[in-house]
């Protein structure tokens, strides 16, 4: 089935089509990791006792958030400029000595104390109203500490949704329970609505369909591979990392739109940077620069993965080919990868993993 979809730069976004299935096929048997089959019947008339129990014991996701990076959300201010062409000077007032090009465009400032104007990277000015302050995200990753045992899975929906209280039915607010973005939920079992769509079961009698939510779940490490890696997953824009076969983190990534998609494949990290600029040509229909992009691994010739400032979208694909993640993620998986004693005498010994567990949606031609 074809998965949701947004837009990029290594970016945008376009909205998720939200439609609901209205009938249930069967419930199915339990996906290759999923603890159980949470009913007896293959109607759904009763939850077994072992299921029960289950959703007693793990209410929640057995995880715990990765630390904020601090210091840079703390200490860096990042500003949105353009998308018009904005002449730079040497001084407050002064003289023009440049200009950022049209397109879109990010800078860090590292002076705000004069009023009217903003000192950036390199030393150069520009007047404060031609930039837009840019908050970056807060959303982190998780630790694992159970070694992926049970299925999870984020929500996604930008709007407070309720469960449905059967597969394949209307969002239902009797259960009580809704769901927020970037909220995390157990998976206890799974049934197909007659379009093909899986609907998970995240508690008693409370289910969600597939399309408002990313599924994290663990997979066989590939052939050749060991020590730390990381595995993307393009259809869930999820990322796992793992020690050998045991995954310790997840999150939610960002990848390749599909004027430029990330390609799939196997690749070695061959460059880590705890900060880069990246720019494309200047004057292009769609041009951009960034400076300051944090916890930059190239593993794909020019593509990384990296922090990302200019957008809150994790979980949708939303990039000119990179993988995005936010910074406070950049930085753990940073850190990770640099500690690891596989790499010796700065080279990397690490590999990313990029697959998909399902065909996912295309956006329309553009920026």
């Amino acid at each position: 089935m074809l998965r949701r979809f947004g837009l990029s730069i290594c970016l945008l976004f376009t909205g998720l089509g939200a439609a609901s299935a209205q009938s249930v096929a069967n419930v199915s048997a339990p996906l290759r990791y999923d603890p159980t089959v949470c009913y007896e019947h293959i109607d759904g008339s009763e939850l077994s006792p072992a299921c029960r129990q289950m959703i007693e014991a793990f209410p929640r996701p057995a995880v715990f958030n990765v630390p904020q990076d601090g210091y840079t959300l703390d200490t860096y201010s990042f500003w949105r400029v353009g998308p018009d062409a904005v002449p730079t000077y040497d001084s407050p007032g002064g003289n023009v000595v440049g200009e950022i090009g049209r397109g879109f465009n990010f800078v860090r400032a590292i002076d705000l104390s004069v009023d009217g104007w903003l000192q950036i990277e390199g030393g150069r000015w520009i007047p404060r109203d031609t930039a837009t302050y840019a908050q970056p995200s807060f959303f982190t990753g998780v630790q694992i500490t159970n070694g992926l045992e049970y299925p999870f899975a984020w929500v996604l929906d930008m709007s407070r949704i309720a469960v449905s209280t059967e597969p394949g039915g209307a969002w239902n607010a009797s259960t009580g329970r809704f769901l927020q973005r970037y909220e995390r939920v157990n998976i206890f079992s799974v049934a197909y609505d007659d379009a093909g769509w899986r609907w998970y079961m995240i508690g008693p009698n409370h289910w969600v369909e597939q399309r408002f939510v990313a599924k994290v779940q663990r997979i066989e490490r590939p052939e050749g591979v060991s020590g730390r890696w990381v595995a993307i997953d393009l259809y869930e824009q999820t990322l796992v990392a793992y020690e050998n076969d045991t995954p310790v983190f997840a999150t939610l990534v960002s990848t390749g739109r599909q004027l430029t998609p990330t390609n799939e494949g196997l690749f070695n990290v061959w460059a880590a940077l705890p900060r880069d600029r990246m720019a494309s040509a200047a004057g292009a229909p769609s041009a951009y620069a960034l400076q300051s992009v944090p916890w930059v691994m190239y593993f794909d010739n020019s593509i990384s993965l990296h922090g990302t400032y200019w957008h809150d979208m994790f979980g949708y694909r939303h990039s000119r080919g990179c993988v995005n993640l936010s910074i406070s993620d950049a930085k753990w998986l940073f850190d990770w990868f640099s500690s690891d004693p596989n790499n010796q005498g700065g080279e990397m010994n690490n590999f990313v993993y990029v697959w998909s567990s399902g065909e996912y949606g295309r956006t329309a031609s553009g920026v």
